[in-house]
């Protein structure tokens, strides 16, 4: 069985501790901020932390050579930060605003709707989330890669975005078009965190033996 670190040892890190047996690894190492433990063995890690930790956090790991799975979110300002890191240390790395498989589906289906409707001038879209009144970031990083999607297959028209942040909720994103005779309306409604840590496993099980920086689509759909 592959050793596992888990990095950020929050709500998502005991999650992943608990349902890393399933996915067949063996978790060795747990860090937080008043937690070290060695990572001497690790096969992969999953890095749920905060989004100031996330640059150090890869650059400690990948210098010993050990894929990671980033799944903090709120800091993709760091993307190519992190990505000249793996370059440097030939590591390897997973990163995703959104690990949930079903996200993921999501994401390529109002791609293909955005695609099918970009000449379609009577349909105007919108793009709304809502999430828990503690999350930090506000549109989601899944929204804003969602509408960021909608633009490269051709809808170029405006997406009129917003969010709701409000009590426990674990995330919900609606997209729609919407004309004089119809409308369409795609939804994802997270009803727990446990989506996001079964993607984030696996890609962690993906990653171990690769070099590289990836996405989680790439996990999921390939290159």
């Amino acid at each position: 069985m592959p050793n596992l670190a888990i990095v950020g040892y929050g709500k998502m890190g005991r999650l992943i501790d608990q349902l890393a047996p399933e996915y067949g690894f063996t978790v060795t190492a747990r860090l937080d901020v008043d937690r070290e433990e060695s990572l001497d063995g690790v096969d992969a890690a999953v890095e749920f932390s905060v989004p100031s930790a996330v640059i150090g956090n890869i650059q400690k790991v990948s210098a010993l050579r050990i894929p990671i799975v980033i799944g903090t979110t709120a800091w993709l300002d760091h993307l190519a930060a992190a990505k000249t890191l793996i370059e440097a240390n030939n590591g390897a790395l997973v990163w995703s605003p959104n690990f949930s498989v079903g996200v993921n589906v999501f994401t390529r289906l109002v791609s293909e709707a955005a695609r099918l409707l970009a000449n379609e001038k009577e349909y105007g879209a919108w793009a709304w989330e809502i999430h828990h009144i503690t999350k930090k970031d506000a549109p989601s990083g899944t929204l804003i890669q969602v509408v960021d999607r909608m633009k490269a297959a051709g809808y170029a028209r405006n997406i009129d975005t917003s969010s709701s942040r409000a009590g426990a909720h674990p995330g919900t994103h609606e997209i729609g078009f919407d004309s004089a005779a119809d409308t369409i309306t795609l939804r994802h409604t997270a009803r727990s965190r446990e989506g996001f840590a079964r993607g984030a496993l696996k890609a962690a099980q993906w990653i171990i033996g690769r070099k590289g920086f990836y996405e989680f689509s790439d996990v999921l759909f390939g290159g």
